[in-house]
């Protein structure tokens, strides 16, 4: 049991890091998302925002579980607060990949000229923190705690949305076309929406008790 606090207060203080980090990153590309008139980099953005949101959740979860490990009122003990938290972020991740996916559209029916030079330069400061990111939360144990395998995959998504909006800025930069940032956007959404249902799967077993295991 020492040996499951001690990870969690580690998961704790890493998630503390990148939410710092986030957050920061996440002013600078909203802010730029709309001086450039960059779907894929606003996008890119809010859907860092939404991670912010969840990754803080995620780090109040462990300070949480933390805090309440010894308290007898909890008498399955603190481990599913943080199941519900990763159940939490991947409902909130689904919503905005359909958000996403929603704006993008708009702004392929009515595209507008984007400042491209200076788009991707924050893009790809924002992949580079992203990487960053994931590196502080990589952990041989993520597969058995939803909590930071949950901020794990915020990161990885942002990684994506970052990806796609670099390549996608690039190649509009090359050819004059603005259609291919939203299109970047709508990409990253559908990958999005499908790692949120497996998180949400995988982590609503753990909260409702199910065994892989049949009766035969």
């Amino acid at each position: 049991m020492d040996e499951l606090h001690s990870h969690q207060h580690e998961h704790e203080k890493k998630t503390g890091w990148v939410v710092v980090i986030t957050a920061v990153t996440m002013i600078v590309e909203i802010i730029f998302g709309y001086y450039t008139n960059s779907m894929a980099l606003l996008s890119d953005g809010f859907h860092m925002a939404s991670h912010v949101f969840a990754l803080g959740l995620s780090w109040v979860a462990y300070y949480f579980a933390r805090k309440n490990a010894d308290n007898s009122k909890f008498k399955s003990g603190t481990g599913k607060i943080l199941a519900l938290s990763g159940y939490t972020s991947a409902i909130i991740l689904f919503f905005i990949a359909g958000i996403m996916a929603y704006e993008c559209v708009q702004r392929l029916i009515s595209p507008i000229p984007i400042k491209f030079s200076e788009a991707i330069f924050v893009a790809v400061l924002g992949l580079m923190v992203n990487i960053i990111s994931a590196f502080i939360l990589h952990h041989k144990k993520e597969h058995s705690d939803h909590n930071i395998k949950s901020a794990y995959l915020h990161v990885l998504a942002d990684t994506l949305t970052s990806v796609t909006a670099i390549i996608a800025l690039t190649a509009g930069m090359y050819w004059n076309n603005y259609s291919l940032d939203s299109f970047s956007g709508i990409i990253s959404s559908i990958i999005i929406t499908k790692w949120s249902i497996e998180l949400a799967v995988n982590s609503g077993k753990e909260l409702l008790d199910f065994s892989q295991q049949h009766k035969k």
